[in-house]
């Protein structure tokens, strides 16, 4: 557990900023840090730049996973205008800085280009200059806490990012995951998770975890958690959405402002956003926007 001014790996995209710079419109205040009444999630798997239109691009374009490729730049342009309406970013399937994307790390080329002054890369499967698996977070407000953990499965390489926002009963924890696709797999990485997010009031889970919300919230090790999300169309395949494989999970004292899966088939899955009011509680503020 480490605090946000000493956070090993979490990068200041410019530099000491302070709370005050932080502000934008109207702001509620936290126990630890300032964060806005209505907070604007985003959770999207990248596919790190390739641009997967059907099924068998999967194999005519597999070389784009392991060779830097001119289209890729243009596909991060179009990811990065797409973040700017964000305060909270949960990304999967990102690289952070191998020969496949031109040795840019793409979580620190994403918060400069959107402007997010906060980021940090999560690697999951290191293999070397050929390519560095990762998940990533691009926040606009600094976490007072920051934890990197590596979920459990047969194979390694899953991983969860939680976030803290404040300290005490009242602070705000976001988990940011990427899970396995075996069922076994993601029920011992849910049951993981949960023991984490147990002494918490107020959490967000958002990530890429490939099954549906039903089996998440009523099949899985949160079964009983109180979770809960909206009903969503389709994330995955992007380009003939049928399976709803990306989300957001909230706990009972957060509400739902907005929710949509954003028509933008820049990878194979498709971005899920959430609007959230937080709680008067958590915020100290009237909750008006």
């Amino acid at each position: 557990m480490l605090s946000a001014g000493n956070i090993a790996g979490f990068r200041n995209t410019r530099g000491s900023m302070s709370s005050a710079e932080l502000r934008t419109n109207h702001h509620c205040q936290g126990s630890a840090q300032t964060l806005p009444d209505v907070l604007r999630l985003l959770s999207f798997n990248i596919q790190v730049g390739n641009n997967t239109q059907k099924f068998h691009h999967y194999l005519t374009r597999s070389w784009q996973h392991l060779l830097p490729h001119a289209g890729r730049q243009v596909q991060l342009s179009k990811v990065a205008q797409l973040l700017n309406d964000f305060d909270l970013v949960a990304l999967q399937e990102v690289d952070g800085g191998s020969l496949r994307s031109g040795f840019v790390n793409q979580v620190e080329h994403l918060a400069r280009e959107s402007g997010f002054p906060y980021w940090y890369q999560q690697l999951n499967r290191n293999l070397g200059r050929f390519a560095q698996h990762s998940n990533g977070l691009l926040s606009r407000y600094a976490p007072d806490l920051l934890e990197d953990h590596k979920l459990p499965g047969v194979l390694p390489g899953r991983g969860a990012i939680l976030t803290q926002f404040g300290d005490g009963p009242e602070s705000l924890l976001v988990v940011m995951m990427h899970l396995a696709l075996s069922p076994k797999g993601r029920a011992n990485q849910l049951a993981y998770i949960r023991e984490r997010i147990a002494d918490h009031r107020h959490v967000v889970l958002m990530g890429d975890m490939n099954t549906h919300a039903e089996d998440l919230l009523e099949k899985s090790p949160l079964q009983g958690s109180k979770l809960h999300t909206a009903t969503l169309p389709g994330t995955y395949p992007s380009w003939k959405p049928a399976k709803v494989l990306d989300h957001i999970l909230i706990s009972p004292s957060l509400s739902i402002e907005q929710v949509d899966v954003l028509p933008h088939a820049i990878s194979d899955h498709l971005p899920v956003a959430m609007h959230i009011r937080l709680p008067a509680s958590l915020c100290g503020s009237s909750g008006k926007g």
